[in-house]
């Protein structure tokens, strides 16, 4: 039995976990007043999850190919807001990590799912 329902991927699982965890920590007090950097790092983290879903759907492994692009893009610049939030001090060190380990498996993920999607062209 293969993969039915976007839901069913690991990519997306994971996707779903990390933006679960950013909404929570974006939640907190200090990013309060920077509402760019929330919002921009929420947008962000929706939007892997979404284009996942998204590629899925769409017509052909052609279009899913280039939906899992533009995922594994927003995932390296939820990576890249979390070097932000680590700068000015949003988040401690313990949290910056575990957050760019679980981007850097996200976009691992999303990674190999791409290859078997071109392989199976």
């Amino acid at each position: 039995m293969g993969v039915e329902n976007f839901t069913d991927l690991i990519a997306w699982q994971k996707a779903r976990e990390l933006t679960r965890i950013i909404y929570s920590i974006t939640a907190r007090k200090e990013f309060h007043s920077d509402f760019a950097l929330r919002d921009q790092m929420r947008r962000a983290s929706v939007s892997i999850m979404s284009n996942i879903a998204e590629g899925f759907e769409r017509a052909g492994r052609r279009e899913f190919h280039r939906f899992l692009v533009i995922a594994k893009g927003s995932c390296a610049e939820v990576r890249s807001q979390l070097y932000v939030a680590f700068d000015a001090e949003y988040i401690e060190h313990k949290t910056f990590e575990k957050l760019h380990e679980m981007t850097n498996e996200v976009s691992r993920i999303i990674g190999g799912l791409r290859k078997s999607v071109l392989k199976n062209q």
